[in-house]
C-alpha cells in the first residue's frame, strides 16, 4: 500500500524547506509517508490541485501567491481561514476538502516558545496590511496584548485590517510613518520587501527596550531587515521558526500528533 501523499504548491516552490520538515516530522513520530513540492502554473492552481487531490493526494500546504485562492477552492474552512481570508492548509476528508490556516498559530509559537516573547500586555506594530498580516492578526490578539498596531504606507488599508478584526482586541491602523511615534515590545514585517531586495529600515525611536524586530520572511530575504534591526540595539529573528511552527501544526492537523520542533529548527540553523 503506498504511503499517504502529501504536497505543497506554489509558484515558485522548488526551495520550499517544507518536505525537509514533513520528512523529519515523519521519522519522529513513525509515520510512513510522502512529501513533494508540487509547482503550479499561476494561471492554473486550481487545476493542478485538484488534479493532487483526485488522484488520492491526502494534503496540501499552499504557499505564495496561491492562498487566498486555496481558500475559494475548499468546501469547508475553519474560522482562523475565514478570518485570514486565506488558506496555507487543505485537508481532503473523503470528497470533501477543508481549508486551514496555521501561519498565526506558527508564529505566536516562535515568538512565545522558541524566542521567549512575553505577548500577554505586549505593545506590537504589525507593518503590513497584506495577506501575511491578515493571517497573523486574530492569533496575536488571543494572546492579549496591549494593543496591536499595523502600519502601512496606505494608512486606509491598515485602518480597513484593523477594523476587520476590531471585535478580538485592541487594534489599530496608521500610517508606515507613524511607527515612529510610538515605542514597541514587537515589532513584525510582513511586507514582502525584504524578499524583493528593499529592506525595510525602522526607526529608531519606535524600539523599546530589549524589542524584537521579527520579519516573517527567512534566510537570505531577511537578513539585511534583521541585521540592521540589530544594529540599532534590538533583538530580531527572521521567520524560520514561524515556518517549522506552522509545519507542526498542519502535522497535527493532519495525523493527530504534535511534534516536537526544537531539532529540526536548529538543523535548519545550522544549514542556513
Amino acid at each position: 500500500m503506498a504511503a499517504p501523499h502529501f504536497v505543497v504548491v506554489g509558484n515558485p516552490v522548488g526551495h520550499s524547506l517544507s518536505p525537509v520538515i514533513h520528512a523529519h516530522f515523519a521519522r519522529e513520530a513513525g509515520i510512513a509517508l510522502e512529501y513533494t513540492t508540487l509547482l503550479a502554473p499561476l494561471e492554473a492552481f486550481e487545476r493542478v490541485t485538484r488534479g493532487f487531490f483526485a488522484a488520492g493526494g491526502r494534503g496540501a500546504n499552499i504557499t505564495l501567491p496561491f492562498k487566498v485562492e486555496a481558500l475559494a477552492l475548499a468546501n469547508l474552512a475553519s474560522a482562523r481561514a475565514r478570518l485570514a481570508g486565506a488558506a496555507n492548509v487543505l485537508t481532503a476528508k473523503g470528497a470533501i476538502l477543508e481549508a486551514d490556516n496555521t501561519d498565526g498559530a506558527g508564529l505566536v509559537s516562535d515568538l512565545r516558545r522558541n524566542l521567549g516573547i512575553a505577548l500577554s500586555g505586549a505593545r506590537i506594530a504589525m507593518i503590513g496590511a497584506g495577506g501575511a498580516a491578515r493571517g497573523a492578526i486574530a492569533p496575536l490578539l488571543a494572546c492579549n496584548p496591549s494593543v496591536l498596531v499595523v502600519v502601512n504606507r496606505t494608512p486606509d488599508r491598515a485602518r480597513t485590517l484593523a477594523n476587520r478584526f476590531a471585535s478580538l482586541g485592541n487594534i489599530e491602523g496608521r500610517a508606515l510613518d507613524a511607527l515612529a511615534q510610538d515605542r514597541f515590545d514587537v515589532i513584525v514585517n510582513a511586507t514582502s520587501t525584504s524578499t524583493k531586495g528593499t529592506p525595510l529600515e525602522l526607526p529608531a525611536e519606535c524600539l523599546a527596550p530589549g524589542a524584537l524586530a521579527y520579519d516573517m520572511a527567512y534566510g537570505p530575504a531577511a537578513r539585511a531587515f534583521v541585521d540592521k534591526a540589530k544594529a540599532q540595539g534590538a533583538r530580531a529573528s527572521d521567520g524560520l521558526g514561524m515556518l517549522v511552527e506552522q509545519a507542526a501544526e498542519a502535522f497535527w492537523l493532519w495525523h493527530g500528533i504534535r511534534p516536537a520542533t526544537q531539532s529540526i529548527l536548529a538543523l535548519l540553523r545550522e544549514g542556513a
